[in-house]
């Protein structure tokens, strides 16, 4: 949600291809919008060519399309009421809300999400950089789904058949 630098927004696109997630979607409530296709090719080693990019002018608007598609919706938040990543368990479809590098997420995000979610710090700093914070989200819960939750066979060739008419273009 208003990621304002795009490369920090390169770096998590980075790191989203590098864990497969595959559908990354932005949005631009409060700031400037870029397109995800035409930036990365340094930060990012062209990982934005292979993921799908889904964008929206408001957060409402992407909220009520994740929960539609059935996402359960995880705020990424410093917060006195934040659960430790490491105690709470991604057994469900989930996507993950990282906010803006100076604000965090907005209070429509916090408000209607359905967890928020803290990376326990043991330094006196109270955060990570966004693209940090997102390569280890994205790593425990990669981690605690182990190999479920992985393609089909008919869903990776279909992958393979977009990535191909994608390397053409």
């Amino acid at each position: 949600e208003d990621v304002h630098d795009p490369h920090n927004a390169e770096a998590i696109l980075r790191t989203c291809d590098a864990f497969g997630v595959q559908d990354v979607y932005l949005i631009f409530d409060k700031t400037e919008p870029w397109n995800p296709k035409k930036v990365g090719k340094q930060s990012s080693s062209s990982a934005n060519k292979w993921l799908t990019f889904h964008i929206f002018r408001s957060t409402k608007e992407c909220r009520e399309h994740l929960k539609r598609e059935g996402y359960t919706i995880v705020a990424t938040v410093l917060g006195d009421n934040s659960i430790s990543i490491f105690d709470y368990k991604f057994d469900k479809r989930v996507a993950l809300m990282i906010g803006n590098e100076h604000r965090g997420l907005s209070k429509e995000a916090l408000e209607h999400s359905d967890a928020s979610l803290i990376i326990p710090m043991r330094g006196m700093i109270e955060s990570f950089n966004v693209s940090v914070a997102a390569a280890i989200f994205l790593f425990e819960i990669i981690r605690q789904r182990g190999k479920k939750n992985l393609l089909s066979k008919s869903e990776q060739e279909m992958l393979v058949e977009d990535f191909v008419s994608r390397s053409k273009a």
